[in-house]
């Protein structure tokens, strides 16, 4: 952390600017976390999610279509460049311009979901998921009376200003009505629901996914003020997801935490890293069944588990690991490992 950071925190808290506040004690979140300092970066972050403070409504156990979410604080493991756009919707919010529902769209696992617990921790505000599975009915015209009833319990809450609405995957109710197989029950939910958007209290800050965009009815679409694409994961940012991550839960399981640089290799001589959500099951998996006494034991997990076959010590060169590597990942001395390949120790 620099000394601009102290200096800007100050500023922003005597002229009273929350969100430039909020914007840099975030920033330096992410440095601490970056430089290794994971555990204080996770104290700033619980501290500006006001965990301590925020006590979730007690009349969101009355509401028939809808689901409190309550998850820990975690950091997110995103591209800056999606950071960046959540970050601008925390102002957007805070500005209190009209500026309340937007679409995040992607892959399965590339972080949509956890990303609304993130900005409701952020924002203290008590996020509300709507159970598609109470709202959906088979009966002809009673999807779209739900659906009424779901925007007038919203309607009926006495503090809308501290409520995030997710619809998690609402492509499961608006499909784009021409490519519908019921044309006209598709054509009726879709055209309740844009009606509700329209109606909603702007104090309610409603946020929708989906892995379906381009079938998203267009004017449901428009209905948003602003989308986010969360497909936008480069190689470097996946090589960086895991490596955090295999830190995180090594830390947890108490174990031994793998060198960084080796962890960072492994990850990159993946022929094709899979996205966070799937990514994080593999290496969760991977600490969790490797040998407590060989400290490589989850790296090789992992290795095989993406690449989908053990490591050898000719592929790990071609790969370019060094002699040394090598033998930390095999669990084979240097020598031997050299005396393998055919090459003169010379590291």
């Amino acid at each position: 952390m620099q000394k601009k950071d102290v200096i800007d925190l100050i500023k922003y808290h005597a002229e009273k600017n929350d969100s430039g506040f909020r914007d840099k004690a975030y920033h330096i979140a992410q440095v601490f976390d970056k430089n290794g300092d994971t555990q204080l970066g996770e104290y700033i972050m619980a501290i500006l999610s006001g965990e301590n403070a925020f006590t979730p409504q007690s009349h969101s156990r009355e509401l028939q279509f809808f689901s409190v979410i309550r998850r820990p604080a975690t950091g997110l493991f995103l591209p800056d460049a999606i950071i960046d756009d959540l970050m601008g919707l925390i102002t957007a919010f805070d500005k209190n311009m009209g500026i309340h529902k937007a679409l995040f769209e992607g892959d399965p696992g590339t972080g949509k979901t956890e990303s609304v617990s993130w900005l409701a921790r952020m924002l203290e505000r008590e996020l509300l998921s709507v159970n598609f599975s109470a709202v959906i009915d088979s009966r002809l015209g009673q999807t779209a009376k739900n659906l009424v009833s779901v925007f007038d319990e919203l309607k009926c809450l006495p503090h809308p200003e501290r409520i995030i609405v997710l619809f998690d995957e609402i492509d499961a109710l608006a499909l784009d009505r021409i490519n519908s197989n019921d044309l006209r029950e598709m054509g009726r939910v879709t055209s309740t629901l844009l009606k509700e958007l329209d109606e909603l209290n702007e104090s309610i800050v409603l946020i929708a996914t989906t892995n379906l965009y381009d079938k998203l009815d267009k004017a449901l679409v428009r209905r948003f003020d602003i989308a986010i694409d969360f497909d936008r994961y480069l190689n470097e940012d996946l090589v960086e997801v895991g490596v955090r991550l295999l830190k995180q839960f090594q830390e947890r399981a108490r174990v031994q935490i793998t060198d960084a640089r080796i962890s960072k290799k492994v990850f990159e001589s993946c022929e094709r890293l899979p996205l966070p959500g799937e990514l994080m099951n593999i290496v969760r998996s991977a600490v969790a069944f490797a040998d407590k006494n060989e400290p490589a034991d989850g790296l090789r997990r992992i290795y095989k588990s993406i690449n989908g076959y053990q490591l050898e010590i000719a592929t790990l060169r071609r790969q370019g690991f060094s002699i040394r590597q090598i033998g930390e990942l095999l669990g084979m001395s240097k020598t031997k490992v050299a005396q393998s390949l055919g090459e003169v120790l010379d590291e």
